[in-house]
């Protein structure tokens, strides 16, 4: 089953304050919408992630990576029938306002795994303040709570019952789930959390970042490898070959600074290091292109639901020249973790003719890599 998440940017978000829409203020070093595609671009079960958003919004877009772009309507309704439109293709999709910032992995397989016998799924809390009726600024009279439950995103649903009951509707609906109730289908309630809030005023901005320090998880990690030479013409350095005099010896296709970098991961995980996940006495991993190894580090991030905030990689060595590559180095390495290349470093010193590296005998590289809890 293909998983398409849609998150509705399209709004403008006024009661929040502010000059631009609040999907587009900061939070905690990234823009609100940040956090909320964050969420479902580190979770196994989602395939792609569309973003709904105004058109005149596109300027305020930071680089984001394998998110598809589509311009939403003049209505809640319009926008997300865009993305439903965008999302044909897929069998399920998550519809979820990019306002709510702090959505957790675990209600994102929560509403899935509903849907495995239901036609849609949503995350919900139970009212358990009292309720009144009132009018004109008095209370009229208390209001029964029982069976009430605060909805929150995202909804769930098989895409194609969906898009019919969308197609169907008037207009106007709250949520998908009034959608989905007025075209008969059957809604599961799965519960909900009260961190997943959405930003509507401008003391809630406050309010989740409060809940994110409360969250706070961050791990450092570090990694370091060194290859020597051997006979060859060429190096890979961070993913980037390099024409040399000599090659790497390794068993795999020695990517000294690629392989520091996994490390590191793997350290701030405490998950040990690549050998104890790409054994080289396995011959299947012999001659193999690292980024293997990047990319099992980098999905164990997102499976064990921390975000990569920043790389730092150094490699150490007389030869050959880095500093022409190393901007290539940093996009493709980039490129391989899904993250924006300025938050991927990769620079090189030389060890002043001192040790193996001073002789000229190898390479080595040194790594550390910031994790955060999302």
């Amino acid at each position: 089953m293909k998983t398409a998440a849609i998150i509705v940017a399209a709004g403008r978000g006024i009661r929040a304050g502010g000059e631009l829409p609040k999907q587009f203020q900061p939070l905690r070093g990234r823009i609100v919408l940040e956090h909320s595609i964050a969420a479902f671009s580190l979770h196994p079960q989602v395939d792609r992630i569309i973003l709904v958003i105004n058109p005149d919004d596109r300027d305020l877009l930071p680089a984001l990576p394998d998110v598809e772009l589509v311009d939403g309507g003049a209505t809640r309704d319009a926008s997300v029938q865009a993305g439903l439109n965008a999302a044909k293709g897929a069998d399920l999709v998550l519809i979820h306002d990019a306002a709510r910032p702090l959505v957790s992995q675990r209600i994102i397989t929560d509403v899935l795994d509903a849907l495995k016998t239901h036609a849609g799924a949503a995350p919900a809390l139970p009212v358990t303040d009292a309720l009144w009726r009132g009018k004109d600024g008095q209370v009229q009279a208390p209001h029964p709570r029982e069976g009430l439950f605060r909805a929150q995103t995202p909804q769930g649903f098989h895409l194609n019952r969906i898009l019919a009951a969308h197609a169907a509707h008037n207009g106007g609906a709250l949520d998908d789930v009034e959608v989905a109730l007025t075209a008969g289908l059957d809604v599961a309630i799965v519960t909900g959390d009260a961190a997943n809030m959405k930003i509507t005023m401008p003391g809630d901005f406050t309010r989740a970042e409060q809940m994110m320090e409360q969250d706070m998880d961050i791990r450092l990690g570090n990694g370091y490898d060194v290859h020597r030479f051997c006979d060859g013409d060429h190096v890979v350095l961070c993913g980037v070959k390099l024409p040399h005099s000599h090659g790497l010896d390794g068993h795999s296709d020695a990517d000294v600074g690629m392989h520091a970098v996994t490390d590191a991961i793997y350290g701030a995980l405490a998950m040990g290091d690549i050998g104890q996940h790409f054994p080289p006495s396995d011959p299947q991993w012999k001659g193999a292109a690292s980024f293997i190894f990047l990319e099992h580090a980098v999905k164990m991030v997102g499976d064990h639901g921390f975000t990569i905030s920043n790389v730092d990689c150094t490699l150490v060595c007389e030869m050959p020249k880095i500093g022409p590559h190393a901007v290539a180095m940093r996009r493709e390495m980039a490129r391989i973790m899904g993250m924006d290349t300025g938050r991927v470093s990769v620079k090189a010193t030389t060890s002043e003719q001192l040790g193996f590296t001073g002789r000229k005998e190898g390479i080595a590289a040194l790594a550390t890599v910031t994790l955060v809890k999302i």
